[in-house]
C-alpha cells in the first residue's frame, strides 16, 4: 500500500501553487476576480524512484523548489498582468533570480564572516568565532524576512503562504475543503520552508564549529560546498519531525521554526483561502485521474 502523500505548495503572484505527487496545480485571482487554474505534469526527475532516496532528495527538492518555483512565478504573474500593459518577462525574472542568488551569499555568508573577521582579534577560541559567526547569520537571516514583510506587495504574497498553510492543514485534518471549514485552521505547518530554513541555520552552526579559521576566502569557500550537504541532513530531519510532530519533545523542537512563520504568513482572507483550495482541489483531482488510470 503507497504511503499516503503529503501536499504542498507555495505563494505566487495573487495566487497559490501545490505540488501533488506526480501534477502541480497553480490558481491566480485575476484582476477581472476569476480564477484561473491550470495542472501541469511534473519532470520525472521530480517524482521519480530518486525523489524517494534518503539525502538525495533533499537535493532534489531544492532543485525543485526553485524551478518549479521560478516556472509558477512567471505564469502567476503573465496570468495577473494579463490586462495589463506590462507583461512579465521571463529573462528579467531569472535575471532577478540569479541577482537574488549573488545577494544571498553576500548577506547571509560574506557579510556575517566579514563582521566576524573584524571581531576575531578579540576572540581567542576557533569554535567561539565560529559560532559568532552562525549566529550574527541567523540574526540577518530573521531581520531580513521581517524588513521584507513590511512591504506591502511580499505582505500580499504572505497573505497566500498563509492560505496554502490553512487549507493543507485542514486537508490533513480531513476537513472539507469549504472556506469556513478551512478558516479555522493554523497558517503554521511543520513541513514549511520557513522552519527549514530555520534548521539549515541551525545545522549550520554546529557543522561550521569544526572547521577552525583558515584563512577567510576558504572559510567562504567551506561554507558554501557544505551549504547543499547540510540542506539534504536538514531535509530528513525535517520530514521526520513533521512525521512525529504529536509528540510532546517533537512539537517543543518545531516550535522555534513555527514561530519563525509568523514572519513569512499572514492571515488570509476568505478569497485568499478560495485560490489555494482551488489549487489544492485541482492537484488532487490530476494525481487521482493517474490512479485510476493505473489500476484499470
Amino acid at each position: 500500500m503507497a504511503r499516503p502523500f503529503h501536499y504542498g505548495g507555495q505563494a505566487v503572484m495573487e495566487g497559490v501553487m501545490m505540488r501533488g505527487r506526480n501534477h502541480l496545480a497553480i490558481a491566480v485571482r485575476r484582476t477581472s476576480d476569476e480564477i484561473t487554474t491550470i495542472t501541469r505534469r511534473l519532470p520525472t526527475i521530480f517524482s521519480g524512484s530518486l525523489r524517494q532516496v534518503p539525502l538525495v532528495r533533499g537535493i532534489i527538492m531544492l532543485v525543485e523548489t526553485v524551478v518549479l518555483g521560478i516556472q509558477s512565478l512567471l505564469y502567476s504573474a503573465d496570468v495577473f498582468t494579463e490586462e495589463e500593459e506590462i507583461k512579465a518577462k521571463p529573462a528579467l525574472l531569472w535575471g532577478s533570480v540569479a541577482f537574488g542568488f549573488v545577494m544571498g551569499l553576500v548577506l547571509f555568508l560574506a557579510i556575517p564572516l566579514a563582521i566576524t573577521w573584524a571581531i576575531d582579534p578579540y576572540i581567542g577560541s576557533d569554535p567561539v568565532s565560529n559560532l559568532v559567526d552562525g549566529v550574527i547569520r541567523l540574526v540577518i537571516v530573521i531581520a531580513y524576512i521581517w524588513a521584507i514583510g513590511l512591504m506591502p506587495g511580499v505582505s500580499r504574497i504572505f497573505g497566500y503562504h498563509g492560505a496554502e498553510h490553512k487549507v493543507v492543514n485542514a486537508y490533513e485534518a480531513g476537513a472539507d475543503m469549504e472556506v469556513n471549514e478551512v478558516r479555522r485552521y493554523t497558517t503554521a505547518h511543520p513541513r514549511c520552508g520557513t522552519g527549514f530554513m530555520l534548521i539549515v541555520l541551525v545545522i549550520a552552526i554546529i557543522a561550521f564549529v569544526f572547521l577552525g579559521r583558515p584563512p577567510m576566502y576558504q572559510r567562504f569557500l567551506w561554507r558554501l560546498l557544505l551549504l547543499p550537504v547540510i540542506a539534504a541532513f536538514s531535509y530528513e530531519l525535517m520530514r521526520l519531525a513533521a512525521e512525529h510532530a504529536k509528540h510532546g519533545i517533537v512539537r517543543a523542537l518545531l516550535a522555534p521554526g513555527l514561530a519563525l512563520q509568523a514572519l513569512t504568513t499572514r492571515q488570509p482572507d476568505d478569497r485568499q483561502l478560495e485560490v489555494s483550495i482551488s489549487a489544492l482541489k485541482a492537484v488532487i483531482e490530476a494525481d487521482a485521474v493517474d490512479a485510476e488510470a493505473i489500476e484499470t
